[in-house]
């Protein structure tokens, strides 16, 4: 038990661009052989988990004031780049400067939210979230969105 919090990528198996309709081809296989009980062209997006975070309690409360509008409740919450911009942001200044830490990215305490410290645990999980941020917003990719999900 804990907080486990998630990033999805969501692409869109048709989306408009400035040339017209894209359509992605879904092919949905176990063992190598089509699966029966999945039909390919009703498939609407292609979900992956691009992020995970284990009690990473600080970053879980920066979605959850800046983009869940403060409600706390383990839903599913779209997630503009913008606001992937502005995480890795609000990251990169306090690995810079861990002074800051308390005042911009503050610790959440929960009963299965892991330390609230300061400490090595924290940096490293801002760490791991400046490299995933980076990787997902270098790519300009069409038809695709981003989720915040959470458990504990």
């Amino acid at each position: 038990m804990g907080l486990d919090s998630y990033l999805w990528k969501k692409t869109a198996t048709d989306t408009w661009s400035p040339d017209g309709l894209m359509k992605y081809d879904v092919t949905v296989t176990s063992d190598g052989k089509p699966v029966e009980h999945v039909d390919p062209s009703k498939v609407c997006y292609v979900i992956e988990e691009v992020g995970y975070w284990r009690k990473a309690n600080q970053i879980h409360n920066w979605f959850v004031q800046n983009v869940q509008n403060g409600v706390d409740d383990c839903g599913s919450y779209y997630v503009e780049k913008e606001k992937l911009k502005e995480l890795l942001d609000v990251c990169k200044r306090v690995v810079d400067d861990p002074s800051l830490a308390e005042s911009l990215l503050p610790s959440l305490r929960g009963f299965f939210f892991g330390g609230d410290e300061y400490d090595e645990w924290y940096m490293q999980q801002l760490k791991y979230t400046i490299e995933l941020l980076e990787k997902i917003l270098k790519r300009e990719d069409r038809g695709v969105y981003y989720e915040y999900e959470s458990s504990w």
